[in-house]
């Protein structure tokens, strides 16, 4: 087998030769009458007559196979809306033409001109009658029948991982469908879609270590945003009622199957709305858009059949705790009750201060993997809830719920705290809390409690992680499966 460096000095030195005879390897030239995809919807059309003569089309595409045999050869090209088969024959493209395509290599990109004819096994095929080179690979493509399967490799060199794997072209042409339908959606139910600081002074809006950077001109220290929260609610302050963002966030924290410390989350608010009224449009929204992404309600994720169309669960935190976790609800108030149960089911606690960070740890463990349909869960302790509304009838509790498919968190949304004395206090048990060794405690943000003071609807908000949701229509394991260029540590081969 030759060496890979053996065979990109052979490829150079085609470039060199293919100059010298006049041959631009990479002309900009050629133009493209049809894709290979409106080649193929043209000859199904049964309207139309196709012959080898009329019409004719000037496709253009990647070399994925080639089979030679005397002086004409079969092979396969690809564009972004599928592969052909095309036919070469030197003499009907010609002696120069047909010397070129004898020096070409898989992996290359060629145009060809021509009509299209049935093989004896009935494949419609193009009769190239020009070929041109369109651009020379300089590197090899993997070998066809191991490809490219190393995860590490793929994540890497992704660009060669959509060359060879068409599941994976697949899968983030499913990611842009879910967030174009999730436009749709949202667009349709009018809300306006914004653009909030990527960079802000103060990071808000999640519990969550921040990446922090300096804007020298201004001698700032500006944070990449943990979450855009806070400035679209003060754009619901300002009048626009109904706002959604697809944004990036960034958050200092490890890398695993469901973690990337960059990732895309969906976030909107509506004004005039509770969380009961969101956990409606989110079934809805969720619904709608699975069946558009994947043409059925009805997913398989994992192994596991997930019913996306079906009536959605709903719970309390202390119902599922008690049912799926085995917790005495008279614990709920009883702390040292609590740690106790967490020991004896081997529950590693990092933060046992606060009650309501235990039962959600707990509830994380023991519960979370189990919640495979569709299911929301509500009445979240105000002690992790620091931005959502209380409950009127348990004021120890919040307005809010998170939903769960697959065993995932997808989905938080709460009633907003728009009660600007009540977020203030909660702010500065925050910066309690950050001082005790909370890292991930929120900062205090007195920008954003003087925009509450000027007065903020009731409104219900909601972050979806779009990451996890194609994940889930797509079957992926992991997160890094759904990100085109996934953070990965630095190679030891450079």
């Amino acid at each position: 087998m030759k060496k890979e460096s053996d065979i990109l000095e052979q490829r150079r030195q085609k470039i060199e030769r293919l100059r010298e005879s006049g041959t631009e390897p990479f002309p900009n030239d050629f133009r493209v009458s049809h894709t290979i995809g409106q080649v193929k919807a043209f000859i199904a059309d049964p309207s139309q007559n196709v012959t080898e003569d009329e019409p004719q089309f000037a496709c253009a595409g990647r070399i994925v196979a080639v089979n030679k045999f005397g002086k004409a050869a079969f092979i396969r090209f690809r564009d972004r809306s599928g592969q052909l088969q095309a036919y070469i024959k030197k003499d009907m493209i010609g002696e120069a033409a047909y010397t070129l395509f004898k020096n070409l290599d898989i992996g290359d990109f060629i145009g060809l001109e021509g009509g299209m004819f049935q093989t004896r096994t009935q494949e419609w095929t193009l009769l190239a009658k020009s070929l041109r080179l369109v651009s020379k690979a300089t590197r090899p493509l993997p070998e066809k029948y191991h490809g490219l399967k190393d995860p590490e490799k793929r994540y890497r060199k992704r660009y060669v991982d959509l060359i060879m794997n068409p599941d994976v072209r697949d899968i983030f042409i499913t990611r842009s469908r879910v967030i174009q339908e999730i436009r749709n959606f949202l667009l349709q139910q009018e809300f306006l879609e914004v653009e909030t600081p990527m960079m802000q002074p103060i990071p808000g809006g999640a519990e969550a270590t921040p990446f922090i950077t300096h804007h020298n001109a201004l001698d700032l220290a500006l944070y990449l945003r943990i979450a855009p929260e806070l400035y679209l609610k003060r754009l619901v302050v300002g009048g626009f009622e109904r706002v959604f963002e697809v944004n990036r966030n960034f958050r200092n924290e490890g890398v695993s199957t469901r973690h990337n410390p960059e990732f895309t989350m969906l976030e909107f608010y509506q004004a005039y709305a509770t969380y009961q009224d969101l956990m409606a449009l989110t079934e809805d929204m969720f619904k709608t858009v699975t069946q558009l992404a994947t043409g059925s309600s009805t997913i398989v994720y994992q192994g596991q059949t997930i019913e996306m169309g079906g009536t959605w669960t709903r719970m309390t935190l202390a119902e599922a705790l008690e049912k799926m976790g085995g917790l005495d609800p008279r614990l709920l108030d009883d702390r040292d009750g609590l740690l106790a149960f967490a020991r004896d089911k081997g529950v590693k606690l990092s933060k046992t201060g606060r009650i309501g960070k235990i039962i959600t740890k707990l509830f994380d463990v023991l519960v979370e993997p189990q919640l495979i349909q569709p299911t929301f869960i509500t009445g979240y302790p105000v002690e992790v809830s620091p931005l959502s509304r209380r409950s009127d009838a348990e004021p120890g509790l919040t307005d809010r719920f998170e939903l769960f498919i697959a065993g995932y968190e997808i989905a938080n949304g709460f009633s907003e705290l728009n009660d600007p004395e009540d977020q203030n206090a909660r702010f500065l048990q925050q910066v309690e809390d950050r001082k005790a060794g909370d890292n991930e405690a929120h900062f205090m943000d007195a920008d954003y409690i003087e925009a509450l003071e000027y007065g903020m609807p009731p409104t219900a908000g909601e972050g979806i992680g779009i990451d996890r949701l194609t994940m889930l229509l797509t079957d992926a394991a992991s997160i890094r499966e759904v990100i085109l260029f996934p953070h990965m540590k630095p190679s030891s081969t450079g």
